[in-house]
């Protein structure tokens, strides 16, 4: 789709276009869509950005909270988003051995019981090594530093499904 078409569509369509670019979050497309039309995809972008970034703290949580776990018993189920399927594929966490899946499994859960929410990075910016480090390294953080940190990297995320949408 187009820029231009996305900006014709009806309300209605656009959110359904553009619901998944964050993760379960139809309210930031619905947020964005009385705002056209867009000039560019960086103004859609940066406006879905702002949506996020101006939400109240309860909003942002769910939100983070609407992200899988990376290698978690959903990817494993088959239970992911079409986008998730895909960035975690491309790091390879759908073809893991026993023991990187007990790894994972194990960040995860240390993540999940220190912060309260599941760990996100933008995986398609990060090799599997990098993943590892960060799940160390962020685990030192403070809550706040982290939802910071998470909200970060969703708009990362998004940033590249909005690019992958648009041609």
């Amino acid at each position: 789709m187009t820029l231009s078409e996305a900006n014709a569509l009806p309300p209605a369509d656009f959110v359904r276009a553009f619901e998944g670019i964050y993760e379960h979050s139809p309210w930031v497309a619905e947020a964005v869509q009385p705002q056209r039309p867009f000039p560019s995809t960086e103004a859609l972008q940066q406006a879905m950005r702002q949506a996020v970034d101006r939400a109240p703290l309860e909003k942002q949580l769910a939100l983070i909270h609407a992200h899988p776990d990376l290698a978690g018993k959903l990817a494993r189920a088959g239970g992911l988003t079409a986008d998730s399927t895909r960035e975690q594929a491309g790091l390879g966490l759908d073809r893991l051995s026993d023991e990187e899946y007990d790894r994972f499994s194990t960040l995860n859960t240390r993540y999940r019981e220190r912060f309260g929410f599941p760990f996100i990075i933008c995986a398609r910016k990060h090799t599997r090594a990098d993943v590892i480090a960060a799940f160390e390294r962020r685990l030192e953080n403070d809550r706040d530093a982290e939802i910071a940190e998470a909200l970060r990297q969703i708009h990362d995320i998004a940033a590249l499904r909005l690019a992958d949408r648009l041609s």
